[in-house]
This record gives C-alpha cells, sequence and structure tokens, in this order.
C-alpha cells in the first residue's frame, strides 16, 4: 500500500519496492513505474497502484465424478501481474489519494476469475474421471490440467496475467464413500496383519519346535553319553575284577605252590628224620634181638626205674608175675650151671 503524505496544495506518495504506480493527469499516463515517489496536485492527478508480487489464491470447489460421486478439490493458485499498464486498463486498481487504499477490491475480482477458470478445467477432469481414479491419481492430474489450461487461456495473457504455480492438495469423496473406499484397503490391510501374525506365530512355532528338537537332541546325546559312560564303568568293572581275579588267582597259586614247596621239604626232613629214626630202631631192635630174656627183663626193669616217678598206676596180673618169675628162675639156674653167678 502506498504512503501519501497530504499538504494543504499538494502531496506527496511513496510506493512500495513490490508496487508497480501508474499517475495519471486529465486521463492520460505522466508517469508509470515500480516503487516510485513523487509529488501531485490532487485536484487533476488520478493514481492506480498494481502490486508485481506473487499472488496467492486458495481454491476449493465441488464437482461429479464419471460414477456420479461428489468430490471436493482443494488447491492453490499463485500468479503476477506481467503487464501491470495493461490489467490497469482491464480492471480498476485506482487508490484514494487520502488513504493510499484501493478504492475497489480489485484482486478479490482476479481471485474469482482465477477460481471460475480452474474450476472449469478442473471440472472438465472430473465428469471424465472415476472415483477411484480421482482418490488414487486426481492430485497429479488435476494439477496438471489446471496449470495447462491456466497457462494456454487467451484471456489472462490480454489481462497481463501470468500464472507462476498450480498446487492441489487433495481430492476428497464424501465421509460415507471415503469409508467405502478404504474399507477394502482396511480389510487388505489388517489381513496382512493377520497373515504377519499368523507368519510371526508360525516362526515362534517354529523357532520353539527347533528348540524342543535341539533339547531332545541333547537329551538323547546325553542319554547316549550316559549309557557309554555305564558300559564303560561296567567294561572297566569287569576289567578290574578279572584283574583282581587273576591277581588272587596269582598270589594263591603262589602261596600254594610255597606251602607245596615247604610241605615237600617238611615231608622230606620228616622222611630222613624218619628214616633215620627207624634205622636206629631196626638197629636198636637188631641188638635187642640177639639178648637173653633176663637181659631185656633187666633192661626193662632198668627203664621202669627211670619212670617210675611219673607213673601213677600199675596193674601186675598173676600171669604177667608168673611168668617173668618163671623166666627169672630159669635165667638163674643156667648162669649157676655155668658156673657164673647170677646177677641180682
Amino acid at each position: 500500500m502506498a504512503r501519501i503524505t497530504t499538504l494543504p496544495l499538494a502531496a506527496h506518495l511513496r510506493a512500495d519496492a513490490s508496487s508497480h504506480v501508474i499517475r495519471y493527469r486529465n486521463g492520460q499516463v505522466v508517469r508509470s513505474g515500480r516503487g516510485l515517489a513523487f509529488w501531485f496536485r490532487p485536484l487533476d492527478t488520478a493514481i492506480a497502484e498494481v502490486p508485481l508480487d506473487d499472488q496467492e489464491l486458495p481454491f476449493l470447489f465441488h464437482g461429479r465424478s464419471a460414477d456420479v460421486q461428489e468430490v471436493v478439490v482443494q488447491g492453490i493458485v499463485t500468479f503476477r501481474v506481467a503487464e501491470p499498464e495493461t490489467l490497469a486498463a482491464r480492471i480498476d486498481f485506482g487508490i484514494d489519494l487520502g488513504t493510499g487504499r484501493h478504492t475497489r477490491t480489485p484482486l478479490d475480482q482476479l481471485s474469482d476469475r482465477l477460481t471460475q477458470l480452474a474450476q472449469q478445467h478442473a471440472a472438465e477432469l472430473i465428469a471424465m474421471t472415476p472415483l477411484r481414479d480421482l482418490v488414487s491419481e486426481g492430485v497429479a492430474r488435476l494439477r496438471d490440467r489446471i496449470g495447462a489450461g491456466l497457462a494456454a487461456d487467451a484471456h489472462l495473457t490480454e489481462m497481463g496475467l501470468a500464472i507462476v504455480s498450480v498446487r492441489v492438495n487433495a481430492v476428497q469423496p464424501s465421509s460415507d464413500v471415503e469409508k467405502a473406499l478404504a474399507a477394502p484397503t482396511r480389510e487388505q490391510i489388517s489381513q496382512h496383519a493377520d497373515e504377519a501374525a499368523f507368519a510371526r506365530r508360525a516362526a515362534a512355532v517354529d523357532k520353539e519346535r527347533a528348540i524342543a528338537e535341539n533339547e531332545l537332541g541333547n537329551r538323547i546325546e546325553l542319554a547316549r553319553r550316559e549309557a557309554a559312560l555305564v558300559e564303560q564303568e561296567g567294561a572297566n568293572d569287569r576289567q578290574r575284577a578279572t584283574e583282581k581275579a587273576a591277581a588272587t588267582l596269582i598270589a594263591t597259586d603262589a602261596r600254594a605252590a610255597e606251602r607245596r614247596i615247604i610241605a615237600a621239604a617238611d615231608q622230606e626232613v620228616l622222611r630222613a628224620v624218619e628214616g633215620e629214626r627207624v634205622a636206629l630202631e631196626i638197629e636198636r631192635l637188631a641188638a635187642y634181638r640177639d639178648l637173653p630174656a633176663a637181659v631185656l627183663m633187666g633192661l626193662a626193669a632198668r627203664e621202669f626205674a627211670g619212670k617210675i616217678e611219673t607213673i601213677e598206676h600199675l596193674n601186675l596180673t598173676p600171669d604177667l608175675l608168673g611168668t617173668l618169675l618163671a623166666d627169672l628162675a630159669g635165667a638163674a639156674t643156667r648162669h649157676l650151671d655155668a658156673g657164673t653167678p647170677a646177677e641180682a
């Protein structure tokens, strides 16, 4: 907006750098330029101010798709003034010389015209496109269609306008139709989620089965090793028992052999002693065999006298005494006859 300073006979205008100011006097353009500052007389001067910066025009309009469904299109058209004097000749951009404000609403008029043109181009595309295609691809297709239509519009070129860009933010059906369209996708997403959950559960089951199989394999391997250990321990025990029995047998055989050797030696010694004893006894008996009975009786009496102290009981029968006395008498007679005195 231009800033105007008013004095009694003159006024001063200072415009922004983004504004194009056109000064008219008596219906003729006397000065035109961007960001001007000048003195003027209000009585014979008219001034128009045209903004040169980019202007954004939001739009929202309804349409009906090829399958007769309501669609709402939202977007923004950005435009600028390419030829300010041409546009000022078509639309009133005059300002109040006291306040510097536009006396009318030229930007609103431009907005209405651009909105109607954009809606016209969009409605043509919407009317020939099914709803699903509009929802899935409508943003890009409408942006290209509106941008190309406005850029090629000769009316806008004649007015001195240039289209900078067109943005379509959304293409939305009614809420009920949108829910109906989203239902298959939601179901598909739910199905994928269920499949993912099932796959996750199946993977978990597979992992649990693998863990169980691993544990079972470990238990089987431990049992096999335990059986091998028991078998080996049994074999070791049998080996130890066998070795112990063999050692015991060897020790027993050694002791038996030792005893046999000792017994054989004792037997040889006993045999030698008994042989000597028998030989002596035989020699003694041979010496006694030729002695007379009286001598034998004397020897027996002497032996008897030597052991009389150890004899506790002695039984003498008449037969024994009779025989003994008869032998003594006979011996005495034989000695007398031989002329030798009898030995008492």
